[in-house]
């Protein structure tokens, strides 16, 4: 699987000149009020709930607009970065995530493997390298790597070499502890991925065998060892707006915001609870 994210060198802040040849007087809608303050005045932690569903009932060209401008000062607008993301370890995982066809709890038809061995990995790594990825991002269906010591050493392995390759390494391993953690950053990895899914609120009803709690916790450590952090969620669960202005809320007041942000769009799987979850939302 290939993804394709945007490289972020921040360019925090610009001149107040600049903006105000952006926004004319007539621009009031929350999207626009908000982007220029933080063009302005840059990144910010303290959001409330209010301000953001501000943002998001905005009229969706203003969204579009706007969020454009932001993005040209965040980001160099002109680049983006390949990444290809591979399923390390498929199936057999003891989480029930209402949306997973690789939980072992439902019968989905996607049958557990075991790990896959290191030439295998390399392999798709330098197959990924040489079709213009800069990024390897690999996936473990698994809730967590404690009482795995043989797969997550394996992990570090192949984190280490992947990096002698020249590229950046992503992983999502499922829960993490501190000490994991650290050594995954010794190893070389630059992000982890570990998504909230949806609010705190909603989330009880998509899963019960890990807590929310559990997931911040693993933020925690993975921002605390010097890692980059992946975090995002699944539109179209059945949650209301609500709970997806509660999502974001949860992302961006984070102490440090995640470097990426993913928003995903439920596939309903046969075989899994959501199968027939039909989409009400506008995603």
């Amino acid at each position: 699987m290939m993804t394709i994210r945007s490289i972020r060198p921040n360019r925090w802040p610009m001149s107040s000149m600049i903006l105000s040849n952006l926004y004319s007087s007539n621009s009031s809608s929350a999207a626009a009020v908000q982007a220029e303050r933080t063009i302005r005045e840059g990144p910010r932690n303290d959001w409330t709930r209010q301000e953001i569903k501000s943002i998001y009932d905005s009229p969706v060209l203003d969204l579009l607009f706007h969020g454009a401008q932001v993005h040209r000062y965040a980001h160099n607008f002109r680049e983006v970065q390949q990444c290809t993301l591979l399923s390390v370890k498929t199936g057999g995982c003891s989480e029930d995530c209402s949306y997973c066809p690789q939980s072992s709890r439902y019968d989905t038809g996607v049958k557990s493997q075991k790990l896959m061995n290191k030439d295998a990995v390399i392999q798709a790594a330098q197959k990924a390298k040489e079709a213009g990825s800069t990024r390897f991002c690999m996936g473990a269906a698994w809730r967590e790597t404690v009482g795995r010591k043989t797969n997550f050493n394996q992990i570090l392995e192949y984190v280490k070499e992947i990096r002698e390759m020249g590229m950046e390494v992503c992983c999502t391993l499922g829960m993490l502890e501190k000490q994991q953690a650290l050594e995954l950053k010794a190893a070389g990895l630059t992000a982890c991925n570990h998504n909230l899914d949806t609010s705190r609120e909603y989330y009880p009803k998509i899963i019960t065998t890990r807590s929310y709690d559990e997931r911040l916790e693993t933020l925690t450590h993975v921002r605390e060892a010097g890692i980059n952090v992946c975090s995002g969620g699944i539109i179209g669960l059945g949650e209301a707006e609500e709970d997806r202005v509660g999502l974001l809320h949860k992302l961006a007041t984070l102490p440090t915001h995640p470097e990426s942000v993913p928003i995903n769009a439920l596939l309903a799987v046969k075989g899994t609870p959501l199968e027939d979850q039909k989409n009400q939302n506008g995603a």
